[in-house]
């Protein structure tokens, strides 16, 4: 760590602290997060599921890990310094983003999200705070802790996701999830980006699930079976809701822009597109997006085989313990509260206080 100077702190988590730092050799700004327990050995580093899951991957939309550094039992991951969050790009804002600028920041995040697909990932934590940003221009998926691979083996029972945008199938604890829950979650971003206010602002798990049906309207058994039998299992009943019309709730979001949050928010996660497909979506066919336009209902066709990840290559050591160059992401992880059930339409925040029946 003698090559780095640390400048400030840029945060604290259960796992690690995050520190800004400047290479001493190019003068370099980075951000080097310090992991809280201690290393004994090479072989507990590669066994972080972080490492494991995105030491292969290099893509422009995705956070760069420059070197991990074990010195004194102490781990060490050196990122690319990056100037902000969404989070706090969206909070520092006095006005509504264009639609042109939101376009091109969800062209990125869903680019990087396909790529990770692509080889055998899904994130499992997407939320504006995990999303880093050099102002609106450039956008990169961070913060791999929660990652697996699509082809492991359920159930996972561990905690996933941020609530105000956890996916409904998680919020029933379904076992058996898998990508279409990061799906879930850039809808509700989108959204977001829009009105600078989270869509789904629950405050509890089943508080969650009430603010979805506000918006979305209580699903229909005959449109997810799978989700009334997780709500069977876990003796909870949908409150009765009526939908809205999303224009109503994002005025300033064009036809286009709608139509592809709805399709990403999907009750049941067969339903919703995969990334790759998002992006075929006419909302994407302007300015900026390359490639000739294929009709969406023909990128809707569910794919014939599961997609697999890539197996890692060999990876050498640098002395003095130095592991360069890697690819993931920051992990500041949370906690995972179990709430009550409840059967009514609960208060509704003001934005949309009239939508429940």
């Amino acid at each position: 760590m003698n090559r780095y100077t640390t400048l400030k702190q840029l945060g604290d988590g259960t796992y690690g602290s995050v520190l800004m730092g400047k290479s001493n050799e190019s003068g370099e700004l980075v951000a080097i997060k310090r992991m809280k327990r201690k290393f004994y050995s090479w072989e507990e580093c590669m066994n972080l599921r972080e490492v494991k899951s995105l030491k292969k991957l290099n893509h422009a939309n995705v956070i760069k890990l420059k070197e991990v550094i074990r010195e004194n039992d102490h781990l060490y991951f050196v990122f690319e310094y990056m100037k902000e969050n969404l989070y706090q790009l969206m909070k520092d804002r006095s006005k509504l983003f264009p639609e042109s600028v939101i376009r091109n920041m969800m062209y990125q995040i869903l680019q990087g999200l396909a790529f990770i697909h692509k080889h055998g990932f899904f994130h499992r934590d997407m939320k504006p705070e995990n999303l880093l940003c050099m102002g609106p221009e450039l956008v990169k998926i961070a913060d791999f802790g929660l990652a697996r691979e699509i082809r492991s083996r359920p159930p996972y029972t561990d905690y996933v996701s941020t609530r105000w945008y956890r996916a409904p199938e998680v919020l029933l604890r379904s076992a058996t999830y898998s990508s279409p829950i990061d799906i879930w979650a850039i809808g509700c971003i989108m959204a977001e980006l829009y009105t600078l206010r989270p869509l789904f602002p629950g405050n509890s798990e089943v508080d969650e699930i009430f603010k979805i049906c506000q918006v979305l309207g209580t699903v229909k058994k005959v449109d997810w079976p799978e989700g009334y039998q997780l709500a069977s299992a876990m003796n909870f009943r949908f409150p009765q809701c009526v939908p809205t019309n999303l224009k109503t709730l994002i005025p300033n979001a064009s036809n286009e822009a709608i139509s592809v949050m709805k399709e990403m928010l999907h009750w049941d996660p067969k339903k919703r597109p995969t990334a790759v497909q998002a992006l075929r979506h006419p909302y994407f066919q302007v300015g900026q997006v390359a490639g000739a336009s294929l009709p969406y209902a023909e990128q809707q066709k569910p794919i014939s085989r599961p997609l697999q990840p890539v197996e890692p290559k060999p990876v050498s050591l640098k002395p003095p313990e130095t592991l360069s160059p890697l690819d993931v992401g920051a992990h500041l992880g949370s906690g995972w509260a179990t709430q009550g059930h409840s059967q009514s339409c609960p208060e509704a925040t003001p934005l949309i206080s009239w939508l429940c029946a």
